[in-house]
């Protein structure tokens, strides 16, 4: 079974995006055996581009490089996506 790749694009000193991280790693963290994924992290103040796009939507989390949430992240609804992905 492949693994998820989950992006999250932030910035240090970000609150929000700490509450993210933590949050993803809840989830990952209580996802079926069978299930794997892994977490990356971009800073926007590494990446023109990505600072460009998201700069006032951090933090964003991407699923496989699709945007999944910004702001804020809802475990329930991360696990879902995440489960759907394997179908």
């Amino acid at each position: 079974m492949p693994t998820k790749r989950l992006t999250l694009i932030g910035k240090p000193g970000c609150h929000l995006c700490d509450d993210a991280r933590e949050t993803i790693k809840a989830v990952i963290a209580a996802l079926p055996t069978e299930l794997s994924a892994e977490l990356t992290e971009q800073s926007i103040l590494d990446d023109e581009a990505l600072h460009a796009r998201y700069w006032d939507e951090i933090p964003v989390v991407l699923i496989n490089n699709r945007v999944h949430t910004i702001w804020r992240v809802e475990p329930e609804r991360l696990r879902s996506a995440l489960l759907e992905e394997t179908e």
